[in-house]
């Protein structure tokens, strides 16, 4: 593991990038991965956890150390963006194709992935160098248990609140499930039925979105199963979905 600040020393924070290169390399492409953990810490199983398993199967990871609160809106965006930047701009140092980098996130983490995969708006503080001039818009997006809507009787208020602060008071317009585009890129998403922190219908309100914009879609929802399972080793029916990602990879040609 190799890592890197994702600023130049003139920055105000300190958002970094570790890239985790596979023993046996099966793959040309990359993973991005924002870890969860609603905004305000970061959750080691999502991020170095992932990256161990995609490291496993041949893929190139790479996990990112976003701003997180008491900061808000936009830093979080804007790390996220320059992590694919990043990604792109330094393509064949890390040996991988830069029109095959996905992006993946769990609870907050997937909503900051699917904002990064669905809101187009400019923020302050991009564009600042030859890097920012790479896409942000990634290949692929995979969502673990994400939170979505801004809906605040389904969605999960504390994300929202660490995310935004308490002077952005419109959820709606950092709400994914509102925000899809005709580019939005292809999806994989799963979430468990009895999740009791980011409900279920969060990952079916996004799912359906794609769908109204034709937007390449594969939800797996297992009944049963913990918020925050991550790799899910200990459950597992609910662990089927690390295959079925890898098998996703495969068939779009990112394995």
């Amino acid at each position: 593991m190799q890592a890197y600040m994702l600023w130049n020393d003139n920055q105000a924070h300190n958002a970094k990038i570790e890239w985790y290169a596979p023993k046996t390399k099966k793959s040309d492409a990359a993973v991005v991965i924002f870890p969860g953990g609603a905004y305000k810490m970061l959750a080691e199983h999502e991020g170095k956890g992932y990256a161990e398993y995609l490291n496993s199967i041949g893929i190139t990871a790479f996990v990112v150390y976003y701003t997180l609160a008491p900061e808000h809106f936009p830093l979080q965006l804007l790390d996220a963006r320059r992590a694919v930047r990043f990604v792109r701009a330094n393509s064949e140092k890390f040996g991988v194709d830069k029109n095959k980098i996905c992006v993946m996130g769990s609870s907050a983490g997937g909503h900051l992935t699917a904002l990064l995969s669905t809101y187009t708006k400019g923020i302050a503080g991009e564009n600042v160098d030859e890097i920012d001039k790479q896409s942000y818009i990634p290949n692929g997006q995979i969502l673990c248990y994400p939170v979505i809507v801004s809906d605040k009787t389904i969605g999960h208020t504390g994300s929202y609140t660490n995310l935004l602060g308490e002077e952005i008071q419109n959820w709606e317009d950092y709400d994914p499930s509102l925000l899809v585009h005709e580019n939005t890129p292809k999806a994989f998403i799963w979430h468990t039925a009895s999740d009791g922190s980011a409900k279920v219908l969060n990952s079916y309100r996004y799912a359906t979105a794609l769908y109204g914009k034709a937007i390449p879609c594969e939800l797996h929802v297992f009944p049963f199963g913990p918020h925050g399972s991550g790799l899910a080793e200990k459950i597992p029916h609910v662990a089927q979905w690390a295959n079925l990602l890898k098998n996703w990879f495969a068939y779009y040609e990112f394995l």
